[in-house]
């Protein structure tokens, strides 16, 4: 099959060593490449287009902002120099994530990734339903990006711009408000207790009448978030 892809990036020389990219492989047609979001716009309101290859930092709207506002998505692998931004990568369901310096073999491997996708549209659809959140969250710990296992969280304290997740093993910290995080997780398997507290709900030892034990940890449940978590026990001692 051919996939049909536009290149958007502001810097010239980017374009231009992605479209010698493209050009190599034969299974790609490249429709056009964009110096900003706003030209994109336009070529994908005239033809649809399979594979967007989006640069983030670009001026007046970001390739973020920009996929965000886009009604019907084509598959979406972000080019880009800073690595900070590979958490919402993944919640924004991309294909891939490549740092500049880009090689051609890593840009062939997110290629390929994305040409399995379209040719397995099933997998893709399964992928994107909001039901279906992965079983691992992407947390940003200092310069590195920390993928942990939801099974491995016990509970999540916030601490005003900061959450530190604590897990059998280890804490981490990590630069993110509480409800973005909360917002990754299954809503069947963590529930927030308090301003300050997410937890697990299989990692719950004693429920108390106003606090939660897990582990040595004693957690308060607070006034606001008590009628839910009720709720959410009741429904959980049923099933």
């Amino acid at each position: 099959m051919t996939a049909s892809c536009v290149i958007v990036d502001d810097e010239p020389l980017a374009r231009n060593l992605m479209t010698d990219y493209v050009k190599k492989v034969p299974s790609l047609h490249l429709v056009a490449t964009c110096a900003n979001a706003m030209d994109a716009m336009e070529v994908l309101r005239k033809q649809p287009i399979d594979i967007l290859f989006l640069d983030i930092q670009m001026p007046e709207i970001t390739g973020i902002t920009f996929l965000k506002v886009l009604q019907k998505k084509p598959l979406v692998i972000f080019t880009t120099a800073y690595s900070e931004y590979a958490l919402e990568g993944y919640e924004l369901d991309v294909v891939d994530y490549l740092l500049k310096p880009i090689t051609f073999d890593r840009f062939l491997k997110a290629v390929d990734k994305a040409l399995l996708r379209l040719q397995t549209p099933s997998v893709t659809v399964a992928t994107t339903t909001p039901e279906q959140k992965p079983d691992f969250v992407f947390v940003k710990d200092g310069t590195r990006m920390v993928k942990i296992m939801l099974d491995d969280i016990l509970y999540v304290e916030g601490m005003k711009d900061y959450v530190t997740i604590h897990t059998r093993e280890k804490k981490i910290t990590s630069l993110q408000r509480m409800k973005a995080l909360e917002e990754q997780l299954p809503s069947d398997k963590f529930i927030r207790i308090h301003h300050s507290y997410i937890i697990a709900l299989k990692a719950i030892d004693v429920v108390h009448k106003n606090e939660v034990q897990i582990g040595q940890a004693l957690l308060p449940v607070s006034d606001s978030y008590k009628k839910a978590f009720r709720e959410f026990i009741e429904k959980n001692q049923m099933q």
